[in-house]
């Protein structure tokens, strides 16, 4: 396959996305392989542990490939979406259980699938140029791919206020947000890996790690404690509108942008993981209960349409910001029977 390497080297297994131009998108095939990879090492005692990182300047992986899956669902086909996301899910919670030490190397952009795929290792080094988000209230779809739960664990409300604005973070914030643990400048990354094969010890990490200084959002932390506590969307933006402030008036514009069925339902699940002991399992299947059905009855296909396909950034949302979608977003959320995501892997 062209679009991902996979390989041994040294004590390591080596994973590199080399889909540059494509800033490196997952796709569905990349996802079974990354998964089958993932399988065969795990049992095999000459590899002591994984590296995923990937080729190009500009993107460790910028999310997932989504254009096969809205043409397949504009013709009426989800199942398309409904296997790659259930595939996908069980790939990320494989790297958050993973038995190994797993680490990611990430620079450039990491959003959404691109998080699922790096941000859950036991190991994640950011550099200079790494902007971490999860953008997906933006085209109609909730933080996945195990998102939910970091941003449930994030200090504070931040989680909720990453899902919902999908504000992009440096290295520092990354750090500080809990979706990476190190920063080693990235001129130093060749002879980090080429250590890591070497030794198959991850000792290397913690000598090479660097301190930052605090970055923009531990900076605004406190206002977005302050801003973004209440239990709904309605809460959060009430308390923006109540505020005359830079701040709250460029907060406010960003979530008028943004899916307010989406934003209603990330919420919903940030509220119920950091209200329980989740774990990995819980948040990628409350997450499937949204996707399984995005496709149908979510804002998620006129989301990409508006991003992806014509555009023209300019999505036509089911609901209103002002009075957000309480019931829809029950029903997105609803369990989903015979359908709920199980982990195992079928065919």
């Amino acid at each position: 396959m062209n679009d991902i390497s996979i390989r041994k080297q040294g004590k390591a297994g080596r994973i590199t996305l080399t889909r540059p131009k494509a800033l490196n998108a997952v796709t569905y095939r990349m996802c079974l392989a990354i998964e089958d990879a993932l399988d065969a090492w795990a049992a095999d005692d000459t590899v002591d542990l994984v590296i995923i990182d990937a080729e190009g300047d500009k993107a460790f992986c910028a999310g997932g490939d989504i254009q096969e899956l809205y043409r397949a669902a504009m013709a009426g086909d989800y199942a398309l979406g409904q296997n790659f996301w259930r595939d996908e899910y069980r790939m990320n919670a494989k790297i958050a259980e993973y038995p190994k030490p797993y680490v990611a190397i990430m620079h450039g952009f990491v959003m959404g699938g691109g998080v699922g795929i790096s941000c859950h290792g036991s190991h994640r080094i950011v550099g200079e140029t790494t902007r971490i988000a999860m953008p997906e209230c933006g085209i109609g779809l909730v933080p996945d791919v195990g998102g939910s739960l970091l941003l449930a664990r994030a200090p504070g409300r931040l989680g909720e206020y990453l899902a919902t604005t999908a504000s992009r973070m440096d290295a520092s914030d990354a750090i500080f947000a809990g979706f990476a643990d190190s920063y080693i400048p990235q001129s130093k990354w060749p002879e980090l890996i080429s250590q890591l094969e070497e030794t198959g010890s991850t000792d290397a990490i913690s000598k090479q790690r660097e301190t930052l200084p605090p970055g923009p959002l531990n900076r605004l932390a406190p206002r977005i404690d302050a801003h973004f506590g209440g239990e709904t969307l309605l809460d959060i933006v009430s308390s923006l509108k109540a505020e005359d402030s830079d701040f709250a008036r460029d907060t406010l514009a960003t979530l008028g942008r943004n899916s307010p069925l989406a934003m209603v339902c990330a919420i919903e699940i940030i509220h119920r993981l950091r209200d329980t002991s989740a774990e990995i399992r819980k948040a990628l299947e409350l997450e499937y209960r949204f996707t399984y059905r995005a496709q149908e009855h979510s804002d998620f296909l006129e989301g990409i349409r508006a991003a992806v396909i014509d555009k023209d950034r300019n999505p036509k949302w089911r609901h209103d910001l002002t009075n957000p979608p309480s019931l829809a977003a029950t029903q997105m959320l609803m369990p989903l029977g015979a359908d709920t995501l199980t982990f195992d892997r079928k065919g």
